[in-house]
């Protein structure tokens, strides 16, 4: 890290301990949701502080320096939700050199509130130091700015990226930015890495390449973030969408485990953070900043990248187009050196007839394929059944148990079917070892090929993946080949395993930095998910890539069969431990359980002016380790034929809901019974007007007054459909099937929500019922207002557990 002493010595670099010391400051300000007066005032002010500080400093003489905070206010429809906002805030300043007029900007953001009761210093405020480092840096060189950049402090992405929709769709420099710098977190901090681009703009990605000197970037990780294999989003997609703004996204990925909660603080983020991800974003910036594709960047739209570094040495990046020739040509030339080493086995004298080398090889080939598809197999049901018998995330906070379970079961069968094939075949062939040995590795070579050009035709980008080991295996047999034919003899171990040290590097690389990305999300990926399987299927996409080349040398040891029967001990001896407390995935603050609980007052009016009120606790599990609190926190709970009943008479069972993704979780929630919240602002639900309208239509127009956080079920009775509100349009458009979920967010106003829906209904249908409106408020940032019932609650939840909690009111009517 350099300090701030030093700083006369590295002119033009990024000062790490400045970052530092500005994020211990921004984390002491606490919590900061999207409305609340640390968020919209403190962390605000906090930001024209130090900006202030850094115009103070700046060379004015070469660079104009503009700062705007931004209120916005506006609607769209995201994660199957229809959004409102209003006043939301962002901290924007725009940098231009004097000597430049150049109107096309570069975009670079982060984002400044919090979840809730996090004080964000990972996510994402690791990023917003990153950047006000950054800005200061160029605010004092001299270097060329060829065209200005614009540092975007957003105020709003929690709450479902609501500041970068306010800024791209209203703000006045939006307009001109034409390539965007996203920087976010699902961590605390650690190497950044780079998981969208584009899209199809390749030119960023050769910016990257050439100006980042730790580069940390995998199209595998776009394609599995981009087919919701990520439990996230960032304001990339939004930029996107709503701008067309091509971009680069780039996150930070160590210890996932306190993302989202009150250990993502000031000394949990890693402390080489701050250095290592301002030297990536400082120079990526000014290349950005002078590339003179921003000036067209439609001229340069060229198709998608494929680009992944290497063991963090070096990065390659080429376009789709190119990836295509390389996958092939490479496949191909495995191929021809293949056929070219078995040819010369059939030259040689200790080999059988040309026609029964070809034949063994040919069933070394279905043995192999065999292999292949059982390791495969025999992983996923190791998971399936780790799963099934409620042992599922055993290795979520020891990870060393993953390798035990599904490394070790793929290892067992890349082993024991070959060799009971070799031993059956020993005394019927003359082949050597070393050959046969060199067949196996020869098929798995082929059946990675014929994977990499399946994948290349099915448009994957991440095809790459497997040819980076057909590509050393490929070279490795050519040189055999040539010292066969030099030397007679090919040195196979020697040669074989040199080549294979790259490659078995490489997916290890991938391998570890998978499992530290994917791990701790598989503990709020959802009661619905399949973490088991998914780690499985992980480790075999890396772990085929090289394990069938470096299985088969174990062949040549004394008794092989005992050595991979081992690695299938090994598995048994895991799945016991996972049964005991070692295998138990939950630890104290470093891996807890998470789980949303809403102390909750709901009331149901009926048509007949009556009402129903009950109070309690929803309880919402985020993982499918569900009943390890029945006999404890949740004994009072509910039985499931309860939440039936409530599901079948209203709209998302009653419950207050607080995201799209709670729709699917909804029938693992719990409930229990208590004594109502104190709610400090009751919903004031008032209808202002009914009007009937020709084509046996009616209008409702209401006014809502309730907290800054509220969410609307709209569920048109049966006959009856909404044909036009005054909310974003999107669903109505698609035809999207009710009930409708509708978030509206408030910041720092006392104005209510206005809002009107107009239904179409059956002919002599004139005096209603039309649908049910539900109306749920929550209340994020306010413990104050808990009851000691609630506290009381809240404390029987076990350490190695996490609740994200705070209380809410919903009322529901039939209109």
């Amino acid at each position: 890290m350099l300090y701030q002493s030093e700083e006369e010595l590295h002119p033009d670099k990024f000062i790490g301990e400045r970052a530092m010391r500005q994020l211990a400051e921004y984390s002491a300000i606490g919590n900061k949701m999207s409305g609340s007066i640390n968020n919209e005032v403190h962390t605000v002010n906090f930001l024209l502080r130090e900006i202030q500080k850094i115009k103070d400093e700046a060379r004015l003489d070469l660079y104009d320096i503009e700062v705007d905070t931004q209120y916005s206010s506006g609607a769209f429809h995201l994660w199957g939700m229809t959004i409102s906002y209003t006043n939301l805030s962002n901290v924007v300043v725009k940098i231009s050199q004097k000597s430049s007029d150049n109107e096309n900007y570069l975009l670079v953001n982060s984002h400044y509130d919090s979840e809730v009761q996090t004080p964000a210093a990972g996510d994402d405020g690791v990023m917003v130091v990153v950047m006000l480092e950054t800005l200061r840096v160029i605010s004092r060189s001299e270097k060329a700015l060829t065209h200005p950049v614009v540092f975007l402090f957003n105020g709003a992405e929690e709450a479902c990226m609501l500041g970068s929709h306010g800024f791209i769709t209203q703000h006045k420099w939006s307009r001109n930015c034409k390539a965007l710098v996203n920087l976010d977190s699902t961590g605390a901090g650690g190497r950044e890495v780079l998981f969208q681009t584009g899209p199809n703009h390749p030119w960023l990605a050769k910016y990257y390449q050439a100006s980042v000197p730790h580069p940390y970037a995998q199209t595998l990780a776009e394609e599995l973030f981009q087919h919701n294999f990520i439990p996230s989003d960032t304001d990339f997609r939004i930029f996107r969408d709503y701008g067309g703004v091509p971009g680069l996204d780039m996150a930070s990925v160590m210890n996932g485990y306190v993302y989202h909660t009150e250990f993502d603080n000031f000394k949990n983020v890693e402390y080489g953070t701050y250095q290592s991800t301002g030297e990536n974003v400082l120079p990526l910036i000014w290349a950005l900043a002078n590339a003179p594709e921003l000036d067209n960047t439609t001229a340069y739209e060229k198709g998608h990248t494929v680009y992944y570094d290497f063991l963090g040495w070096f990065m390659m990046t080429y376009t789709e187009s190119v990836s295509i020739a390389i996958n092939v040509v490479v496949s191909v030339a495995a191929f021809v050196c293949i056929g070219t080493s078995v040819y010369i086995m059939t030259l040689d004298n200790g080999a059988d007839a040309p026609k029964a080398v070809v034949m063994r090889f040919a069933i070394i080939f279905l043995v192999q394929a065999g292999t292949l598809f059982v390791a495969c197999g025999l992983t996923l049901l190791v998971a399936v059944f780790m799963q099934g018998v409620g042992l599922a995330e055993s290795w979520y906070y020891g990870k060393w148990m993953a390798f035990g379970l599904y490394f070790c079961t793929l290892f067992f069968a890349f082993g024991i079917l070959p060799a009971t094939y070799i031993g059956f075949t020993k005394r019927k062939t003359n082949m050597k070892l070393d050959q046969t040995i060199a067949c196996f590795m020869h098929a798995q070579c082929i059946l990675l090929a014929l994977l990499c050009i399946i994948m290349t035709i099915m448009g994957i980008r991440s095809s790459y993946f497997p040819m980076v080991g057909i590509f050393f295996y490929a070279i490795s047999v050519l040189v055999q080949i040539v010292l066969k034919l030099t030397l007679k003899k090919s040195y196979f171990v020697t040669v074989h395993l040199l080549f294979q040290l790259l490659p078995f590097f490489f997916y290890t690389y991938i391998c570890y930095a998978t499992l530290v990305t994917f791990v701790p999300m598989e503990g709020r990926d959802g009661p619905e998910s399949s973490p088991d399987i998914m780690i499985s299927v992980f480790i075999i996409a890396t772990a085929i890539n090289y394990a069938g080349f470096v299985i088969p040398i174990m062949h040549k040891f004394r008794k092989p069969k005992i050595v991979f029967s081992s690695f299938g001990v090994i598995t048994i001896i895991f799945i016991i431990l996972a049964c005991t407390s070692a295998g138990f995935p939950f630890v104290k603050q470093l891996a807890p359980q998470r789980y949303y609980v809403l102390h909750t007052q709901r009331t149901f009016h009926n048509l007949d002016g009556t009402r129903k009120q009950d109070s309690g606790y929803y309880i919402q599990p985020v993982d499918t380790r569900l009943h390890e609190l029945d006999d404890t926190t949740f004994k009072n709970a509910e039985p499931e034929s309860w939440t039936a009943a409530t599901c079948a008479a209203e709209p998302y069972c009653g419950l207050p809901l607080y995201s799209g993704r709670w729709i699917e979780w909804k029938d693992s929630a719990r409930w229990i019974y208590s004594s109502p919240p104190v709610i400090p602002m009751n919903i004031n639900l008032t209808q202002l007007s009914k009007q009937s309208l020709d084509g046996n239509k009616v209008r409702y127009e209401y006014n809502l007054r309730a907290s800054d956080r509220v969410m609307m079920y709209i569920d048109p009775l049966d006959n009856v459909k909404v044909t036009d509100w005054s909310f974003d349009h999107t669903p109505l458009l698609e035809k999207h099937t009710p009930p409708y979920l509708i978030y509206a967010i408030y910041s720092q106003t006392e104005e209510p929500l206005n809002f009107w829906v107009e239904l179409e209904h059956e002919e002599g249908n004139t005096d209603g019922p039309y649908m049910k409106l539900v109306v749920s408020e929550h209340f994020q940032y306010h413990p104050e207002h808990y009851t000691e019932e609630y506290k009381e609650f809240l404390a029987t939840f076990p350490d190695w557990t996490y609740t994200t909690d705070w209380f809410s009111a919903l009322e529901s009517w039939i209109v």
